[in-house]
């Protein structure tokens, strides 16, 4: 390892957020533009009142908050402790790119034959990363 590698995985998972805010806005401006609801009704945030089309992007965003966040914190560890090595830069690849395609598969299709297995398989990629880190810090 050269050095900030365990960054790139974080920095990209971070463009996947800015994407979804993006796709967020503009699927509401479409659904105001067509008179299907008022913009107000997005001030208190409640999932009765949005459309279809804007909630799956809502909740996807939503998704970027909650097991991601092992993944950041892992992250940082690893590089802190120096236990990043090509297997963890690997696995947290492999974790963005999966959040990449369940982010993709919640905002078009959100068929859960290929949404879970996508979260599924993100899922051991992080839990390898805190494996590793837990083996790294045992025998350190």
């Amino acid at each position: 390892m050269t050095g900030y590698e365990m960054f790139w995985p974080m920095v990209a998972h971070a463009v996947l957020v800015f994407i979804l805010y993006a796709l967020l806005g503009w699927r509401r401006r479409v659904v105001v533009r067509a008179g299907r609801i008022q913009p107000a009704q997005f001030r208190e945030n409640h999932a009765a009142n949005e459309p279809a089309e804007s909630l799956a992007v809502r909740n996807s965003l939503a998704n970027q908050f909650e097991l991601p966040l092992l993944f950041h914190v892992c992250c940082i560890v690893l590089y802190t402790t120096q236990a990043d090595n090509l297997l963890s830069v690997i696995l947290a690849w492999i974790f963005v790119v999966t959040r990449y395609a369940h982010a993709f598969v919640h905002v078009t299709s959100n068929d859960l034959r290929y949404r879970s297995p996508l979260f599924t398989l993100g899922f051991l990629a992080l839990a390898g990363m805190w494996a590793w880190l837990g083996i790294w810090l045992a025998f350190s």
